[in-house]
Order: C-alpha cells, then structure tokens, then sequence
C-alpha cells in the first residue's frame, strides 16, 4: 500500500543501519558478545497520531502471511516500567519476511527492527531526546 501513497510514505522514518561502533558497544555491553541477540541493525520506524492507528498497523502485521514476527514489545502498556529507558515508550516488533524473494535471497531468518511510536513520544526523539537518552544509556553502561 505504501508503495502508491505519498501520505503513508512520509510517515515512514527510513532510519540508517546501525552504525558499527554502536553494534559493537551494544554487543558488549549488553549482550556479552552474544551476536545473535542483535537485532536492530537494520531498523525502521513508523509514527502514529493516535493508539487505534498503532494498533490497526499490529494487527495488519500479525495477520501478514509473508511476515513472521519474533520477538514484541508493548511498551505503551501503563504496566511497563519505563525507568529503564528513561521514559521512552514505543511499540518494538522483531520481525523477518518470509516471502520467495526473501527465501531466493537467503535472508528469511533475516531479523529486522520495527518501532511504532506515537506522536508525542517521536517529537520528543526528535528534539534532542535521543542525545539525553544515549547519555542515559552511557551512564547505565546499556
């Protein structure tokens, strides 16, 4: 659907591969050189105005035959505690394609990042509420 519609197009933030130096600090730091826990070398993220839009996009995801998702994390619920990344909240799915092109190519295990954020929390990221977080993260040594 995208594909055909500028609206939905510029709604999706084409994020950049995660730079080395910061997969290799991830690697170490949290996941003690365990490289198969990395998943969010490649990543994207897509904003929402509002939660029933957010929820619409899982369910469309879920449903998707061509899309496995292998790890969720609802982040949004008022039950999770978001001391631990300095009050960020989003939606987080790991997810990989299952389709024959995926397969033609070999990348169906392939694990990719999505972020579903909502409006708010994306301003905040947007102004320099990502520089304080990754000062946060430095602190905790995440």
């Amino acid at each position: 659907e995208i594909a055909g519609d500028d609206g939905l197009r510029r709604r999706v933030k084409w994020a950049k591969l995660k730079r080395p130096e910061r997969a290799l600090e991830k690697l170490v730091r949290c996941y003690h050189d365990e490289a198969w826990r990395l998943l969010d070398v490649c990543r994207h993220y897509i904003v929402f105005a509002d939660a029933q839009g957010l929820d619409r996009c899982v369910a469309r995801i879920v449903d998707d035959a061509e899309v496995c998702v292998r790890d969720y994390k609802h982040r949004l619920t008022p039950a999770y505690d978001a001391r631990g990344t300095a009050g960020y909240r989003d939606v987080l799915l790991s997810l990989s394609m299952q389709t024959e092109q995926a397969r033609e190519m070999g990348v169906e295990r392939h694990v990719f990042e999505l972020q579903l954020q909502l409006k708010p929390f994306a301003a905040l990221r947007s102004e320099g509420g990502h520089a304080r977080y990754v000062s946060f993260r430095n602190a905790f040594s995440q």
